[in-house]
C-alpha cells in the first residue's frame, strides 16, 4: 500500500516537474548563478582589481531582456584596506546601496541562434544602476554557445562620476583611475 502511493507520489512529481522544465524552455528565460563581474583600475599610483563571484543574471531568449544583480560587498580585493574603502560611505557606500543593477534588452536578437553553436555579437541597450543612480547604457557583447551551455561576456568602461562617485583631493584622486573597465562573464544552462 505504501509502495503504491510512494510510486503514485513520484510518477505525480515528476510529471509537474517536466511540465516546469518545459515551461522554463518554452518562455525562453535562461538564469545564471555562475556570474563573474570583475572592474580593473589603473593609474600611475597604482592598479585596483577586484572580483564578484556572486552576481546572478537572466537572458529571455524569446525577447531579449536582461538583467544582472551585482551585490557589492562580494567584490573581494588583494588588498584587505581597498575592500574597506570600496565599501565605505565615501566611495561606493555599499550598507546604503548593496546592489548594482543592470536592466536592458538585446536590440539584435535576431541575430543571435541560441539553439546553434557559435559565437555572436549582442548589443544590449539599458540602464546601469551604481550607488543610486541610474545611466542609459549602449555596450557590446558576444554570446557564445556550445554544446547547449550559454556564456554572455562584455567589456566596458564605467566613468565613476556618472554615478557620483569623486574625489577632487587625497589619496583616492590619484589612486583610482576615474573611468574603470568592468568585464562581465556569465553563464547559462538551458
Amino acid at each position: 500500500m505504501k509502495t503504491m502511493k510512494t510510486i503514485k507520489l513520484f510518477f505525480a512529481l515528476s510529471f509537474m516537474l517536466s511540465g516546469l522544465y518545459v515551461t522554463a524552455q518554452d518562455n525562453g528565460r535562461l538564469v545564471s548563478e555562475k556570474s563573474h563581474i570583475k572592474f580593473f583600475s589603473s593609474t600611475p599610483a597604482e592598479d585596483i582589481e577586484a572580483h564578484n563571484y556572486s552576481t546572478t543574471s537572466t537572458i529571455n531568449t524569446v525577447n531579449g531582456n536582461v538583467a544582472f544583480s551585482v551585490p557589492m560587498q562580494a567584490f573581494e580585493f588583494e588588498k584587505r584596506l581597498m575592500q574597506r574603502h570600496f565599501n565605505q560611505d565615501g566611495f561606493l557606500d555599499t550598507k546604503e546601496y548593496p546592489t548594482a543593477r543592470l536592466v536592458g534588452t538585446i536590440t539584435n536578437l535576431d541575430e543571435i541562434d541560441f539553439s546553434s553553436n557559435g559565437s555572436y555579437d549582442a548589443i544590449i541597450e539599458g540602464e546601469l544602476t551604481i550607488k543610486g543612480v541610474t545611466n542609459k547604457i549602449n555596450e557590446k557583447g558576444t554570446v557564445t554557445v556550445n554544446g547547449g551551455q550559454i556564456t554572455a561576456k562584455s567589456v566596458f568602461d564605467v566613468t565613476l562620476a556618472d554615478y557620483g562617485i569623486e574625489f577632487a583631493s587625497g589619496r583616492p584622486s590619484s589612486n583610482i583611475a576615474k573611468t574603470v573597465e568592468v568585464t562581465v562573464l556569465a553563464e547559462y544552462l538551458p
